[in-house]
């Protein structure tokens, strides 16, 4: 998965944030007495108790959310449901309910105060101080292919994940496959305390970097971690040797402009410009930072920058590509990348294409002329 990026100024003021979920929406306890370990006292699964996040479709829909590369932890555990740890160990599933909006059941918490810390924790998970829908009405009024694939693609958000977990996913993916960095995030997630299976899928809180540092590269390489192994020994022992603290240090570069949080990254051993890219958009509040890889390029050279169909993509020309973003979308146009990423994806091209087909302009209507399904 190649997803090259590039640094780009701060630009204009962002849309104010939408209002939170009501703090007083009911938090499900996991028991009325005490709270419900799953490790001793499972919970049946065949009917959880779902509890409304008041968040619409069209701020939140799963399918375009989850399994489109942000994160490579999360499960598909039953239809339009998936599953996942928040707050390093929180385990939640989240289901698209029938009206549209997205309910969420906590199936491991360790106490009754750690319950609204886990409904705290979820809602940073889901970036819910960002108004989606506000967000995405700048983007159509700048740009009528948006507003036409905004139309079949809503709900497709940007998640604020853990810096860590976030970091060694993204250095797992450096030119790999889906299938491969599933199986390695697996593993590495498997190192840390065990929380409970849901749909068949094990999960667990991820490992800290004290644990992280108990790994030996022969054992990520007998893994099938390959040429990564010592990319994530030499980055857990860098992060180690940060003042305060790794974790310290990456949450530092939620404050620190763009670029500087790329170079930051990029000391890491594995952490290149492209894998940088993707750790700010999903982990560090660099909303305008434009992963860039083939696909991303053949859009910008497509609708953006179309003096430049036909080159090959570069650096310097990714600097290109992410200038461009910015100028069309603004403060969050990495959101927007983001979107029109999606859809370039085979499932939703095909979802895409059919609905086009269906619509009575469909002649007229090709959402920018897309017609190519692109490799992955």
């Amino acid at each position: 998965m190649k997803r090259p990026t590039t640094m780009a100024s701060t630009p204009s003021t962002p849309p104010s944030p939408q209002s939170l979920p009501s703090k007083t929406t009911s938090l499900r306890t996991l028991s009325s007495k005490k709270p419900r370990n799953i490790l001793t006292n499972p919970i049946p699964e065949e009917d959880p108790k779902w509890v409304p996040l008041n968040l619409s479709r069209s701020e939140l829909y799963l399918p375009l959310t989850f399994p489109t590369g942000q994160t490579f932890r999360w499960k598909q555990t039953g239809p339009i449901q998936y599953t996942g740890v928040v707050g390093r160990s929180h385990l939640v599933s989240l289901k698209q309910l029938d009206n549209g909006d997205v309910g969420y059941y906590f199936h491991y918490t360790t106490s009754d105060s750690e319950s609204s810390a886990a409904k705290v924790a979820l809602l940073d998970f889901l970036n819910v101080g960002i108004s989606l829908t506000e967000v995405w009405e700048s983007f159509k009024a700048s740009d009528k292919r948006f507003a036409e694939l905004a139309i079949h693609l809503g709900g497709a958000r940007v998640l604020r994940q853990d810096p860590i977990e976030c970091l060694i996913q993204f250095i797992c993916s450096s030119n790999n496959n889906i299938k491969r960095i599933t199986m390695m995030v697996d593993f590495i997630s498997s190192l840390g305390n065990y929380l409970g299976a849901v749909g068949g899928f094990k999960f667990y809180e991820f490992p800290s970097l004290e644990r992280l540092a108990m790994v030996s590269e022969q054992e990520l390489r007998a893994a099938g971690f390959g040429y990564r192994a010592k990319y994530i020994v030499g980055t857990v022992e860098e992060l180690k040797s940060k003042p305060g603290g790794g974790m310290e240090w990456l949450a530092a570069l939620r404050k620190v402009d763009l670029p500087e949080a790329i170079v930051s990254l990029c000391s890491l051993p594995g952490v290149g410009p492209k894998v940088a890219a993707c750790i700010a958009l999903f982990s560090l509040d660099q909303h305008h930072a434009i992963p860039v890889d083939t696909h991303v390029w053949k859009i910008a050279t497509r609708y953006l920058l179309p003096e430049l169909a036909g080159t090959s993509l570069t650096p310097k020309l990714c600097n290109r590509v992410a200038d461009a973003f910015v100028r069309t979308y603004g403060k969050y146009a990495g959101w927007a990348q983001t979107l029109l990423f999606i859809a370039e994806l085979p499932s939703q091209k095909a979802l895409l294409n059919s609905t086009e087909e269906k619509s009575p302009n469909s002649k007229e209507r090709k959402l920018g002329g897309i017609t190519k399904v692109p490799k992955e």
